[in-house]
């Protein structure tokens, strides 16, 4: 993501007020968890995702446990909160998660972003799914 696709987030107003990782109420509205699946594919067969609404951007890793602060240091510079979801066979699953605009640029950049990240920490990145609470509306 380059300095003008932050600036341009940073400026834009949210739709739907306070929406944020925690906002309750919310469900998921595309998964997208087949690497051969162009992200815009993932968007355009999901009827319920609704365009121009933020939504919940929640990407799927599974680390070394020791890498687990790194990768929250490293996330946490643009805005991304990681969340431990328990152990898997000497790796650890996580989410990494954040309220951002949802179409199939953005969605591109931060799959691309969140499997680079975790090939470098001697992980993996599964896939991510979106939500958005019931009735979006942009």
């Amino acid at each position: 993501m380059g300095l003008l696709d932050r600036l341009r987030d940073l400026v834009r107003k949210p739709s739907v007020p306070g929406l944020t990782v925690d906002t309750p109420g919310v469900e998921i509205v595309v998964e997208a968890f087949d690497p051969a699946e162009a992200d815009s594919s993932a968007l355009a067969r999901s009827p319920a995702w609704v365009a121009g609404a933020p939504a919940i951007l929640r990407h799927y890793l599974r680390l070394p446990p020791e890498k687990l602060a790194e990768a929250a240091s490293i996330l946490a510079q643009d805005g991304w909160e990681l969340r431990e979801q328990g152990p898997e066979g000497g790796f650890v699953l996580a989410h990494a998660l954040r309220v951002q605009p949802l179409d199939a640029l953005h969605c591109a950049q931060e799959r691309s972003r969140m499997a680079g990240l975790a090939q470098r920490l001697g992980g993996d990145s599964l896939g991510w799914d979106a939500l958005q609470p019931s009735g979006a509306s942009t």
